[in-house]
């Protein structure tokens, strides 16, 4: 017995490894002094201080936060709307649908992007919308692609949820916008951040649709170190990924406190 546990520990030790001693390493070499990641002359905190002053790494930065945030909000309400709708269809149309969802998903993103540009392209065009390439063509690619995850991680939450809960809130004298912002959203609640969340990450991680949808003015992080991998990546770069790791995991931190602090609470009330 005491065998196997070592080997699954060993294992997870190895795995865990495996994930986080890249950025162990990246987070090491931001305090590096020389340029080159092949040999460690020092430790500095130069570069996060000349992060700061360039204009170039800030406002690609800037332009990624908006872009996630703005999409994965519009994506979070798009996405939870057409959850519910789905969970209320018939059986043969919720499965298609569901299978219709994943193809997006599942689809590899090149073919996304480059429909994208040919959409927005044809707009333009051919229809004489005034849609250049620039920010809202890249808020528009972010949330069609986001919407897919918000849904699968809603769907659950409705599937859970007691069919009877609404009913019954609308007998308790609720009106059905009453009954659906006190009994249904804090049910699917849990889903909803999460698909939040999880469009966050996709769109501050994405790369492949935004670099057929951005505009020059519009160039998010992921085309800013692109740009620099045909030189050299910046350590200003190593500084920036340094800080963003640090904060999402104090946000995974205190997440997790307050959820324990959550059922800690609950629990409590249970017992007396």
């Amino acid at each position: 017995m005491n065998r196997h546990k070592g080997i699954s520990r060993f294992y997870t030790g190895a795995v865990m490894a495996f994930l986080y001693l890249p950025i162990i390493v990246l987070i090491v070499f931001s305090f590096n002094k020389n340029k080159s990641r092949g040999a460690w002359t020092g430790f500095t905190f130069d570069w996060y201080v000349k992060l700061f002053s360039n204009e170039m790494i800030l406002t690609a930065f800037m332009n990624t936060l908006l872009v996630a945030l703005v999409s994965s909000i519009f994506a979070t309400v798009i996405g939870t709307a057409a959850a519910i709708g789905i969970n209320s269809m018939n059986r043969w149309m919720k499965k298609t649908i569901r299978t219709l969802t994943y193809i997006p998903i599942m689809s590899p993103e090149i073919i996304m992007g480059v429909s994208l540009m040919l959409l927005f392209v044809f707009l333009r065009t051919e229809m004489g919308l005034p849609l250049e390439m620039g920010l809202l063509t890249l808020i528009l690619s972010h949330i069609t692609f986001n919407i897919p995850y918000v849904i699968f991680n809603v769907l659950p939450k409705l599937r859970q949820m007691d069919k009877y809960a609404y009913d019954a809130a609308l007998d308790l004298g609720c009106n059905p916008w009453q009954a659906f912002y006190k009994v249904v959203i804090p049910e699917i609640m849990p889903g909803i951040t999460a698909g939040f969340l999880m469009a966050v990450t996709y769109s501050l991680d994405d790369f492949v649709i935004s670099y057929f949808t951005a505009g020059p003015t519009s160039q998010t992080l992921p085309l800013a170190i692109w740009g620099q991998l045909r030189r050299r990546v910046s350590p200003e770069m190593n500084a920036l990924s340094a800080i963003i790791f640090v904060i999402v995991l104090l946000i995974l931190l205190a997440g997790n406190l307050s959820a324990i602090r959550r059922e800690n609470r609950e629990r409590r009330v249970v017992e007396r």
